[in-house]
């Protein structure tokens, strides 16, 4: 199929252009959203002119991703929203060595059974994203034709290392390779100054993720590597070795290779930072997983609301597809009324969509209401009791209880169930003191017997929740026994 498609590229590439209504080049796009930090070359403007297969690299060295991956992926999905072959790649051969980039110590190794627990993690994640991602993409770019949209392709590079021995690969790739070249990459140089030095595993890293790209060149048809900027050393490594290694050169090549003698080309994307110049990432220590069950649809939304004004129009250009005109107008009506956080709110709110669907969003403004709010935004929302079980799913503040065990309790009796209280009398102490809410009401009476038939509870009758002081929340929902 690649084969048949490369054949026809020299075909007008503003009929490809229009048969998939995108108005402008992806690389001109990514420049406007902030995405390109270096080109191995400008000819890759031109170059995407036409389709292309185009691969970022994600080692499992987690069981989910991150927003670190995120914004590499993100560099993806433009390119497969614009008509090109996306190849999310699996490294789950390269993350049982480690990459050095970014880091003053060695990587610690995975075992078998954590590789593939990850693997398994990430491969999931990466297909819902993608799926997520284009259906996102279909509600916010109006001209997007999605029977021009190539089904993504997800890979593991495990399966070419198999059966490779390593006098093969030293043979071959090694033969190919630079010692002086390799250790010049800042990768290295950074990690040689360091105390804790290198490994030669780790040294090697470098040659693996190079073959990685040779493999997806004369296999795939790839020619483009996506790769946050401290993967420059690597993706050059990569063109390096298809410019310095035929195919016809002892490693099988697929017959379904491209033209070999079509350039190669790697972009490099910022890594995520603040303008402060604080990273996010797992390595950083303050990871915001893409893992539901690891950082909830409420703790995105939260974290992105809580976006510094220098920040959120940058972020709306990288983490959302709003067309730049509605951007540039939700900055400047921000502008006029920062302390509305308008910008916020809608970069808190499309995020929060794409990453986990409009369910999502729903849980996260339940929760934000749940905790922020008060009675009366709860009953205007009209949230479902379905709606608070998902929004605190995972979330150890919610206690179910079956219905007919708090018929009678009074909102004391229900504070120390659900722990919000160690005592009775503490309760009625917060109670005298006006530090006990139900519902965002304040408690005057601490033998006041919350009733369902009286209203007293939210969420079609099935929530209570119990407020101690300005941050200590419990949820009663109650089950039908």
């Amino acid at each position: 199929m690649l084969r048949h498609a490369a054949s026809g590229y020299k075909r007008s590439s503003q009929l490809w252009l229009h048969r998939r209504c995108i108005h402008t080049n992806v690389i001109d796009t990514l420049r406007a959203r902030h995405f390109v930090q270096a080109v191995t070359s400008d000819a890759i403007t031109k170059r995407v002119e036409s389709p292309v297969a185009v691969y970022c690299g994600v080692d499992p060295t987690a069981s989910s991703l991150h927003l670190g991956n995120m914004v590499a992926l993100m560099g993806l999905l433009h390119f497969s929203l614009a008509g090109h072959q996306a190849i999310p790649l699996v490294g789950n051969a390269t993350g049982t060595i480690g990459d050095p980039s970014g880091r003053n110590t060695e990587r610690v190794a995975l075992d078998h059974q954590e590789l593939a627990t990850n693997v398994a993690g990430i491969e999931a994640q990466l297909i819902r994203f993608f799926d997520r991602g284009t259906q996102y993409a279909l509600t916010r770019i109006p001209s997007l034709d999605p029977s021009s949209l190539k089904p993504v392709r997800v890979l593991h590079n495990a399966d070419w290392y198999k059966g490779l021995g390593v006098l093969d690969f030293l043979g071959t790739v090694g033969r190919h390779s630079r010692v002086g070249t390799m250790m010049a990459r800042d990768s290295v140089k950074s990690r040689l100054q360091s105390m804790h030095g290198i490994s030669f595993t780790e040294f090697s890293y470098q040659l693996l993720q190079a073959y990685d790209f040779w493999h997806l060149y004369h296999h795939y048809g790839c020619r483009v590597q996506l790769g946050g900027s401290d993967q420059w050393g690597n993706i050059t490594a990569g063109t390096d070795l298809i410019h310095r290694l035929p195919g016809a050169q002892t490693l099988k090549v697929s017959s379904e290779s491209d033209n070999t003698s079509d350039e190669a080309f790697g972009l490099t994307i910022p890594l995520l930072t603040t303008a402060s110049g604080e990273k996010f990432g797992k390595s950083a220590g303050n990871a915001i997983w893409l893992d539901e069950a690891r950082t909830s649809p409420f703790d995105i939304y939260q974290f992105f609301i809580k976006t510094a004004d220098t920040d959120v129009e940058r972020f709306l250009k990288m983490f959302t597809l709003l067309p730049l005109p509605q951007i540039a107008q939700t900055i400047e009506e921000h502008t006029r009324a920062p302390h509305n956080f308008i910008a916020q709110k809608l970069l808190a709110a499309e995020v929060t969509e794409l990453i986990h669907g409009t369910q999502g969003v729903q849980q996260a403004l339940c929760a934000t209401q749940v905790l922020f709010g008060n009675r009366q935004t709860l009953e205007a929302q009209k949230f479902t009791s379905k709606d608070f079980a998902a929004a605190f799913a995972h979330d150890q503040r919610m206690v179910e209880v079956a219905r007919s065990c708090i018929i009678g309790k009074s909102v004391a009796d229900i504070a120390v169930l659900l722990g919000s209280c160690k005592s009775k009398s503490e309760a009625t102490r917060l109670v005298r003191g006006g530090g006990l809410y139900w519902n965002g009401a304040v408690v005057e009476d601490s033998k006041w017997v919350p009733s369902v038939e009286k209203g007293d509870f939210v969420g079609e009758g099935t929530v209570g929740i119990v407020r101690t002081g300005k941050t200590n929340y419990r949820l009663l929902r109650l089950l039908d026994s």
